[in-house]
């Protein structure tokens, strides 16, 4: 399980961070231009949008759906606790 995390973490950061010795000393950790953070060019499906202003939508409504399910679930265990 450790060896896949650390497989599946050096991935993301050799997608979304700059080499380090191609990176000026004061801007330690610079991440790509065209990394979205998130974004590991995962999708099977095809559901994720061409266009850039219909990306920014989904992405801000699967913002507010998880902030919801998180509301949602603090409810749960409130209940649980009285």
């Amino acid at each position: 399980l450790g060896s896949t995390i650390l497989g599946c973490e050096q991935y993301r950061a050799k997608v979304a961070f700059v080499d380090p010795k191609d990176v000026p000393v004061a801007q330690p950790g610079l991440l790509r231009d065209e990394y979205y953070p998130g974004d590991l060019k995962f999708d099977p499906l095809g559901l994720k949008p061409e266009d850039d202003e219909e990306f920014e939508i989904m992405a801000t409504k699967e913002l507010q759906h998880g902030r919801l399910a998180m509301l949602a679930t603090a409810g749960f265990m409130a209940q649980e606790l009285t």
